[in-house]
């Protein structure tokens, strides 16, 4: 199938994608608790007092509030985890540690000892809840939780990047046949599609979510709009201080928005863009999506970022929608 066909396939059902780009740290130690709340922006006390795979999304930040790492994070009995983009892994484990000083807390690089599957689609909660049987219920939203597909032990988060309805499943990789036997016998006749990171990423864009290394670098949590990854109500945590005063002020100077293209070509990540013959921003993303045609994720000035603001570039222009350009249930909206 063409990436095309599976963006299509994912939001009318469900696809299974290979995520061996994405990683797991494992926090333990008896002060991990209060350690790991005083580095991140989610509220981890909420977490150790609730039940077994509470989860949150949330940020780790520079002492000047700007994105190190964005997380899904989720208190597993006597450990947190930590999962990330893989290739910033050690990029986050040096980070913290340097913040351990006489803390009895302990870092563990747990990427790469079970591979990950990413089934996503408005099938996948039932597909998923079929397969669990009785073993464990289908986690909410950002929760964990630990249960059994064809008798094989499997860690499950519930989040993904398509936008849709979407879980992570971490398992042995000699289990791998009998899981995807399991969740192929639950999704019923053909079977589940299985996607690709083309398809993921057009997916991912019209979501309108930011990614590290595309979005997320070095800009602040309410310029690439992840108010969600922020605790109001918590202590101090690394950053805090910046992301308190931006929101009593109420503004940043660059917002993420969602672009419309109007070009013979798609241009490159990264190209300069301009309104009324002022620089305003660049691209981040860029897709050619099977339903609304060339789309971009892409940062400018605030006073830019409305919706059917046009903004030019050199090889062509485009105009400023409201993200995401696609919701769940399947939205087909066709863009001006």
């Amino acid at each position: 199938m063409s990436a095309e066909e599976i963006v299509l396939a994912t939001r009318e059902s469900a696809a299974l994608y290979e995520m061996n780009s994405r990683g797991l740290i494992e926090v333990s130690g008896g002060d991990r608790v209060r350690w790991l709340d005083g580095m991140i922006s989610g509220d981890v006390e909420a977490l150790a007092v609730g039940e077994f795979g509470l989860g949150c999304y949330a940020t780790l930040l520079t002492n000047r509030g700007a994105i190190i790492a964005d997380l899904h994070v989720a208190g597993l009995g006597d450990v947190f985890v930590l999962e990330s983009l893989r290739a910033e892994i050690p990029h986050i484990m040096e980070t913290l540690n340097r913040f351990i000083i006489a803390d009895d807390v302990e870092l563990l690089d747990r990427t790469g000892e079970q591979i990950v599957l990413g089934l996503e689609g408005p099938s996948a909660r039932g597909i998923l809840g079929a397969a669990l049987g009785e073993s464990a219920p289908t986690p909410e939203l950002e929760c964990w939780c630990e249960g059994l597909i064809a008798d094989r032990s499997v860690l499950i988060g519930s989040f993904g990047f398509s936008g849709e309805e979407a879980y992570q499943l971490r398992f042995l990789a000699a289990d791998r046949a009998d899981v995807e036997a399991a969740l192929d016998a639950a999704g019923g006749e053909g079977s589940i599609v299985r996607g690709d990171s083309r398809a993921l990423e057009i997916l991912r864009i019209e979501a309108g979510i930011p990614a590290l290394g595309r979005e997320l670098d070095d800009v602040l949590p309410q310029e690439a709009r992840l108010e969600r990854a922020i605790s109001t109500t918590k202590g101090c945590y690394v950053g805090q201080e910046i992301v308190a005063r931006l929101r009593a002020r109420g503004q940043v100077n660059h917002l993420l928005v969602g672009l419309k293209l109007d070009a013979l070509e798609l241009p490159t990540a990264g190209v300069v863009l301009s309104s009324a013959g002022r620089r305003t921003g660049e691209i981040t993303s860029l897709a050619d999506s099977p339903t609304l045609g060339p789309i971009a994720l892409a940062y400018v000035r605030r006073e830019h970022a409305e919706p059917g603001t046009a903004v030019e570039f050199e090889s062509g222009r485009a105009s400023v929608v409201e993200l995401p350009f696609v919701s769940p249930p399947a939205a087909r909206v066709e863009l001006p």
